[in-house]
């Protein structure tokens, strides 16, 4: 029995930790003596297996997706199962916990197929933004920060009391902030991924800042009290790598991406989720000539977006063409 792993899944899986590609390996000599080891997921077709990250140096619990054919598997998915509550019930690569310990990962679980979608489309669109960076700008490829270990997201986690996002916390794995190239980060409009550290302040000052409006909201009619910030909004990114006037937040309870500001101007929403703010990024690199928000082009080897060019490098400033 082949088992395949398609490059686009490996790529991906090589980010969650350096163990992951034996584990993977290790999991695949498994599968093609027990194809039928997994258990039915809640995509069509799809098995799903776990694998215990702790039998592995350097390398996350995970839940891999696949399917079975007669004479061959192809393993659709791998994502941490720290992105969901608990993995679904599958086979693990070792023994899986005692029933009760199931029953109760059951009892608080989330989606694991659902989220390993999610898992895949983050991933595809940011591999898409860094392929063009790394082919075409290699100054603002060269900014991007290595990802952040699943320990320091549950740090942060314990630091905002709150979930983050399968979305976020896959981006966050796979880079963890832009340094920037000369104040100017690789997202549209220049902005910049924001770090751990600068998202965690970030939240700290508009909860204080919420805090505050809220001793005087006490007083005030309900039509009249002020929401500058929500317990449930996480700091994304940043109007650049030093400039954290204004940005985007991620809301952990829709989905959906918001504007923040330092100022306390009233919150726009953006209507966008993560996975489709990274996938339009994505496609105005790609197909310039059909961006409608932005504009991409390079300044030497820093792409550099045509909404906000520094007036004293207007004229060194090339459009991207494609």
């Amino acid at each position: 029995m082949d088992v395949e792993l398609p490059p686009f899944v490996r790529d991906t899986a090589t980010q969650f930790g350096a163990g992951v590609p034996y584990a993977l390996k290790v999991l695949a000599g498994q599968l093609a003596d027990d194809p039928d080891m997994g258990r039915p997921s809640k995509l069509p077709g799809i098995l799903t297996v776990t694998v215990d990250g702790d039998l592995f140096e350097d390398c996350p619990a995970l839940a891999v997706g696949y399917i079975r054919e007669p004479d061959r598997i192809e393993i659709r998915y791998v994502n941490p199962i720290s992105f969901v509550e608990s993995a679904e019930p599958a086979e693990s690569v070792e023994p899986v916990a005692d029933a009760q310990e199931q029953e109760q990962q059951d009892e608080g679980s989330a989606d694991p197929a659902t989220d390993a979608v999610t898992v895949r489309e983050v991933a595809d669109a940011w591999q898409r933004i860094t392929g063009w960076l790394q082919r075409n700008a290699p100054d603002s490829y060269g900014a991007l920060r290595s990802g952040a270990g699943p320990a320091a997201i549950a740090a942060l986690e314990g630091d905002l009391g709150i979930r983050i996002p399968v979305e976020l916390h896959v981006l966050w794995l796979l880079t963890a902030g832009d340094n920037g190239v000369k104040g100017r980060g690789c997202l549209p409009g220049n902005w910049a991924l924001m770090t751990l550290d600068a998202a965690a302040a970030t939240y700290r000052l508009k909860t204080d800042s919420q805090a505050s409006q809220d001793t005087f909201n006490t007083d005030r009619p309900e039509e009249e009290r002020i929401t500058v910030w929500k317990a449930t909004w996480i700091p994304v990114v940043a109007l650049g790598p030093a400039d954290g006037t204004s940005g985007l937040y991620l809301d952990a309870a829709t989905g959906y991406l918001g504007r923040w500001s330092r100022y306390n101007e009233h919150p726009g929403d953006e209507l966008d989720t993560l996975v489709t703010y990274l996938e339009e990024a994505a496609d105005m690199l790609e197909a310039p000539a059909l961006a409608t928000r932005d504009r991409p082009g390079l300044v030497g080897g820093a792409l550099v977006w045509g909404s906000s060019i520094d007036p004293a490098q207007e004229d060194r400033w090339q459009p991207w063409t494609g």
